[in-house]
């Protein structure tokens, strides 16, 4: 069962990231924390599945709601035009959990921006669990950009990298 002092670290964590949710399965345990909008998270824990139940958990918001930041839609960067990007291949996180540049800390990264890559060439880690999951480049070509900073926490289909293929 997971401790509340461990529900609250990870609705702490949800709530300062961009994920929308985050779901977790420990020793018959499910736990799913869900942002429907700003001003409120939903969590639901789980029994094992012998014995489900369902307990809502609505934090209290301690300032006001105001309006979400606007992300203007894939805008070409540096006079680059958003047609570029069509022939990139963007390198998508399999999993929720931590993103990790190289091997351990103080260690160089596995890849960076002008890195050449093959096919099955280690990218990163995400650690999901206490598991290190080595992620695999899928195609031969250059990182062309990092989408993400190390220890930053991704979600499942998160770009990581745009690789431009060879």
């Amino acid at each position: 069962m997971f401790k509340l002092s461990e529900i609250k670290e990870l609705i702490k964590a949800v709530d300062a990231s961009t994920l929308q949710e985050l779901e977790i399965e420990s020793e018959g345990s499910r736990l799913v924390i869900r942002k429907p909008n700003k001003t409120e998270q939903v969590v639901y824990a789980s029994a094992p599945a012998a014995a489900p139940a369902f307990a809502p958990v609505v934090s209290h918001p301690s300032a006001p709601p105001t309006a979400p930041a606007a992300v203007p839609a894939q805008a070409p960067v540096e006079g680059k035009p958003a047609a570029a990007d069509a022939n990139l291949h963007i390198i998508t996180s399999p999993m929720v959990g931590t993103f990790y540049e190289s091997p351990s800390p103080g260690a160089a990264s596995f890849v960076s921006k002008g890195s050449s890559i093959k096919e099955k060439t280690i990218v990163c880690i995400i650690e999901a669990m206490k598991l290190m999951n080595e992620i695999e480049a899928e195609v031969k070509g250059e990182i062309v950009e990092v989408l993400v900073e190390n220890g930053q926490l991704v979600e499942y289909g998160q770009p990581l990298f745009k690789v431009k293929p060879e």
